[in-house]
């Protein structure tokens, strides 16, 4: 009986050489869409943009806001699934088709 050790590399050879024959996608034809005399993007600093990320970060007043925020959004939410028309019209409404 063959060891494991001996077989091991025949079985990583094997499976190497099988990945090796994936097709890959042709990058060329990508390339092809992007117009050549497109400028480059602008370089900017990156002080001012990490700035911005610390103006977002958790303070002690998050969690009231967003729960307020919450709070109007299912008042919201209460009031688009609350009747559009009121009884009266509803009513008057019904007068004009029974007609």
């Amino acid at each position: 009986m063959t060891s494991p050790r001996r077989i091991l590399p025949f079985v990583l050879a094997a499976s190497v050489s099988a990945t090796a024959c994936a097709r890959f996608p042709e990058l060329d034809a990508r390339t092809a869409d992007i117009d050549p005399q497109t400028p480059y993007p602008a370089l900017v600093p990156l002080d001012p943009l990490l700035a911005r990320v610390a103006d977002d970060q958790i303070t002690e007043d998050t969690e009231a806001s967003i729960e307020a925020r919450v709070a109007a959004l299912r008042a919201r939410a209460k009031a688009m699934r609350s009747d559009v028309i009121d009884d009266e019209t509803r009513t008057r409404m019904s007068g004009g088709v029974a007609r």
